[in-house]
């Protein structure tokens, strides 16, 4: 009888791995939500934690209560988020490269995250301090922090998308997933709309665009571990459909939550605080 790769998924020790990779997620998972702040903002503070310096006076805020990411961190994921489902719903399996024109767009977009973030950067007090007769560009404020924010999240959104599809799916068309400056435009006009509604101050709205953009993180990391362990494999556009890839996707959640959590108790054991980086 002629072997079938089906035949290999459904042996005992092709199972067996499976589960001890879901037993690892879920003791990964267990150690980091045992030892992170309570509650589902506390969860969404520490991954935060893992990538954002998250000072206070940078960042927006639901009552007294502070976001998870500091503003240009939120504009920066609610912009993917929205460059994610954008070229989901409109390109789907498209993965082509972006034309000139719309990479010229986003760069143009980079350089502006760029600008604000040094122009933030020298307006910390310690640079201040140090260099207290130096003309700056302007005063930084939250609005263009979550703005520009935005910009690069589209920029990294557009190559993250292609990546992920050409790397997992069996079936994907060259054409560009963002194939004109239109629909860049049109996906820029739907990002900034998305971060605007953070300068609102409506606390129902705030709660999970605070909640979700700390999520986007997670699932960021998550798409880019997946990328990295087929390739590492070789099991390059091995699936017809997401779900069939459930299995490498787990494995990239699990190494996901281990960054994180690293990354969490290395912050923590320096600074001794769960709150912002103390730039003093």
């Amino acid at each position: 009888m002629a072997w079938r790769k089906e035949d290999s998924l459904r042996h005992p020790a092709g199972l067996t791995w499976r589960w001890v990779l879901v037993v690892f997620v879920g003791a990964m998972l267990a150690i980091w939500l045992s030892f992170t702040p309570d509650g589902i903002f506390g969860k969404a503070d520490a991954i935060g934690y893992a990538v954002c310096h998250r000072i206070d006076l940078r960042s927006f805020h639901i009552g007294e209560r502070q976001f998870p990411l500091c503003a240009r961190c939120t504009g920066q994921y609610l912009g993917a988020l929205t460059g994610l489902v954008f070229q989901a719903v409109v390109s789907r399996r498209r993965a082509g490269p972006p034309p000139r024109r719309v990479i010229v767009g986003l760069v143009l977009l980079a350089g502006l995250y760029g600008l604000d973030g040094v122009n933030s950067y020298l307006h910390l007090p310690p640079f201040v301090a140090s260099f207290p007769n130096l003309q700056l560009l302007y005063e930084p404020n939250n609005v263009l922090r979550v703005m520009t924010g935005t910009g690069m999240g589209l920029v990294v959104s557009a190559a993250l998308y292609p990546a992920f599809v050409s790397t997992v799916f069996r079936t994907y068309y060259p054409m560009p997933a963002l194939a004109s400056f239109k629909q860049l435009l049109a996906v820029l006009v739907c990002a900034a709309m998305v971060s605007c509604l953070t300068l609102l101050q409506i606390n129902w709205v705030l709660i999970p665009l605070a909640l979700i953009s700390a999520g986007v993180v997670l699932l960021m990391l998550v798409m880019i571990f997946t990328i990295m362990i087929l390739m590492i494999f070789r099991k390059e556009n091995s699936y017809q459909t997401l779900g069939q890839a459930i299995y490498p996707i787990l494995a990239a959640l699990f190494i996901a939550i281990l960054q994180i959590t690293i990354m969490d108790i290395g912050r923590y054991l320096l600074t001794g605080t769960w709150g912002e980086i103390p730039f003093r």
